[in-house]
């Protein structure tokens, strides 16, 4: 089992996330401001200063790692690990290096990181993940983003292509299970509905003044819900967000060296690479009983490497880019059967006082989606949640804070797929 030996755990110290309601171009601040900022909050709430970590160095105990997706379309900034020297001169000589993979990006460096640490390479890791999008206009901005896919079959002059491939995820699920096509979008309202609401109890959420409803979701093509493409309107899908998020994660002897007790560790991990292509992606296993297989996958991986079932998880945190992957993403955690996700959704097992919760921080859609970081922003969420810090929208369910908590980040259409389970 993940984590069976206490000497290989790897514990979660805390970290950092900025307010991805900020624009920081209309700042006038830059990526250098970003990461000075998330990284000297993050080691405060650790318990930490620069000055450590240069100590840390002086025996190769410590290392930074960097997720972000495609900072060159969008500051023109590449090489961005060496870029973490700009933030201190204690950070001079420490390894450090940049993850990509999409919109999974910080979820590949969290789990170098981790096995770093496991691996006994490094006492002390440090997770970075960030993006900053505001910088282009909308239609840019999707431009950018369709590199995602398979960009010169998928992506290529095709006018925000990410909402209608996810549409097409739509399409296949209806296909699929030959659900009630009013039922199946009036579930994709509720899921949208659901993480607004949440996002309301959580003060770094993007959208946390904004206005959403069951009745404004539903009814798509509408003035105040826009139709951006296929079956999909504005409020099935997540925000174009400037953000940061940091993880401090700790061996066993650090841990035992800074005298912390009961620290929550990461109990189990999933990673899985689906076909690049959706057409592939969704052909590839048709006897398949769900919609994306390498996702449920992935899920199961991270349940058998921790000696977990779904009946153990008590919060989670999912890749909602569009109320569409929420949905598949419902089944694929084991909530219920492919093709009964409505259900669930319906009967509020995952609203914030459900059963099982989903996206008590508001997602991608209510938190924000600073693409590169939104990994290392759900596993701190998820660390949150199983540390009573998540304040607003700490679930509590029968008088107790949750034991374990599960996150889904996933790149592109379902492509690179990562899981991590978390708890105490």
């Amino acid at each position: 089992i993940y984590g069976e030996d206490v000497m290989s755990r790897v514990f979660i110290l805390g970290g950092a996330q900025t307010d991805f309601e900020r624009n920081w171009t209309k700042e006038g601040k830059n990526v250098i401001a970003l990461l000075k900022e998330v990284m000297t909050d993050a080691l405060v709430q650790v318990g930490l200063s620069f000055s450590d970590l240069e100590e840390l160095n002086k025996n190769n105990r410590v290392a930074c790692f960097v997720g972000n997706f495609i900072a060159e379309n969008y500051i023109n900034q590449g090489h961005l690990g060496a870029l973490l020297t700009e933030v201190s001169p204690s950070l001079y000589g420490i390894p450090s290096a940049r993850y990509e993979a999409a919109c999974a990006s910080s979820s590949v460096a969290l789990d170098a990181a981790i096995t770093k640490v496991k691996s006994e390479d490094y006492d002390l890791t440090i997770v970075v993940g960030w993006e900053l999008m505001k910088t282009v206009d909308s239609k840019e901005c999707g431009a950018i983003l369709g590199r995602a896919a398979y960009y010169e079959k998928e992506g290529k002059e095709v006018l925000f292509p990410f909402p209608k491939l996810f549409s097409k995820l739509a399409d296949e699920t209806l296909a699929k299970y030959s659900v009630d096509e009013k039922r199946y979008m009036d579930a994709l309202a509720r899921i949208s509905k659901i993480n607004y609401d949440n996002a309301k109890r959580n003060p770094l959420a993007q959208t946390r003044k904004w206005f959403m409803n069951y009745e404004q979701a539903r009814n798509r093509g509408t003035e105040t819900n826009a139709s951006i493409g296929g079956r999909l309107a504005v409020s099935d899908c997540s925000q174009v967000t400037d953000g940061a998020a940091v993880v401090v994660l700790a061996s066993e002897k650090m841990v035992s060296e800074l005298g912390i007790q009961n620290a929550p560790y990461v109990k189990g991990y999933g990673h899985r690479t689906a076909p690049m292509l959706f057409e592939k992606k969704i052909n590839e296993k048709p006897d398949s009983k769900y919609i994306l297989p390498w996702t449920r996958q992935t899920v199961l991986d991270a349940y058998k490497r921790s000696g977990l079932g779904v009946q153990d998880i008590d919060a989670f945190e999912t890749h909602d880019c569009f109320t569409s992957s929420e949905y598949a993403a419902i089944s694929a955690f084991g909530i219920t059967e492919p093709g009964m996700e409505y259900g669930a959704i319906e009967e509020g097992i995952i609203a914030f006082d459900g059963m099982y919760p989903i996206n008590p921080s508001g997602g991608l859609m209510g938190c924000g989606h600073p693409v590169g970081g939104s990994g290392c922003r759900m596993f701190l969420d998820i660390f949150k949640q199983v540390s009573c810090k998540a304040g607003g929208y700490q679930v509590i369910k029968n008088g107790k804070i949750p034991q374990n908590a599960m996150m889904l980040n996933i790149g592109g259409t379902a492509t690179t797929n990562y899981v991590f389970i978390v708890g105490r």
